[in-house]
């Protein structure tokens, strides 16, 4: 096993989550394994696709593996999947929930997207095209994130780098459901979020108790203090930050090269499925 690959408990776990190696009709695919190592590789090393290693296969194979399982819903399966198992064990906190938002710098190799189909694509919010915009940190998306009660996360959603972090919290509060193990509707809203000062405005607050949703939320010097504010789970804010440092590890998530939201949404959605793969 070389670095930045499966260890043999991770791939126990992700592998009968995977699309059959065998297809129906025609012949079997490439290895799963080895073509998910070549994924992971470009993942932490942010390298291009091109600059794949050969042990991992062609790179057309282990590109066009990726662009068909993202287009597929794989890789939003395998993450809900990982999920409902750690809901059944126990290991999902539906209490509280964390919601922050960081900039990712886009590489200038991420422009020049086609217009056609821009909008739309698992995670983003309609209406922004690409994800893509100027913020202090030039030209960026911004990546939204909301977790669960012990830090590992539920979700993403992207819009713009310029974009106020509350643009997307109603679309974040409203993705991530997870499905039960049994019976039961899927666990999709928290009984508590939390977050910091940049959601502190009224129409974020009227966006969480629409959900019945309780905001732990600090409030700003310009505006009435809340009484019933929670400092102590606040205090735990910092496990969504901490989150926000894990997955830029990996460094395809650090910096945006994809053109298409879609696919960089994609490599977050596999960077996410590795925490929960931990």
């Amino acid at each position: 096993m070389r670095r930045y690959e499966l260890t043999d408990a991770q791939w126990e776990q992700i592998a009968p989550l995977l699309p059959p190696q065998k297809p129906r009709t025609g012949r079997p695919a490439e290895n799963h394994r080895q073509v998910l190592n070549g994924m992971l590789w470009i993942l932490r090393t942010g390298a291009p696709w091109a600059d794949l290693p050969a042990r991992y296969g062609s790179v057309g194979t282990v590109s066009s593996r990726f662009y068909r399982w993202r287009k597929a819903g794989v890789f939003d399966g395998v993450l809900r999947r990982l999920q409902t198992r750690a809901d059944a064990r126990g290991e999902l906190d539906g209490d509280l929930h964390f919601v922050d938002a960081t900039v990712v710098r886009a590489h200038q190799h991420a422009a020049g997207a086609r217009r056609s189909g821009a909008i739309g694509g698992e995670g983003t919010v309609e209406g922004i095209g690409e994800a893509l915009g100027r913020s202090q940190g030039g030209f960026s998306t911004k990546l939204h994130l909301r977790a669960e009660g012990g830090g590992k996360p539920i979700t993403a959603v992207l819009t713009a780098g310029e974009r106020h972090e509350q643009f997307a919290l109603d679309a974040l509060m409203d993705k991530g459901a997870v499905p039960r193990s049994g019976r039961g509707r899927p666990r999709l809203r928290p009984r508590r979020t939390c977050g910091d000062r940049g959601y502190s405005s009224p129409p974020a607050r009227r966006c969480l108790r629409q959900r019945r949703i309780a905001p732990v939320i600090p409030t700003r010097m310009d505006q009435p203090r809340q009484p019933d504010f929670d400092r102590a789970a606040y205090q735990q804010r910092n496990r969504v930050e901490r989150l926000i440092g894990r997955l830029k590890q990996y460094r395809r998530i650090a910096t945006r090269y994809e053109k298409q939201a879609t696919n960089y949404l994609a490599m977050v959605i596999l960077g996410m499925t590795m925490l929960w793969l931990i």
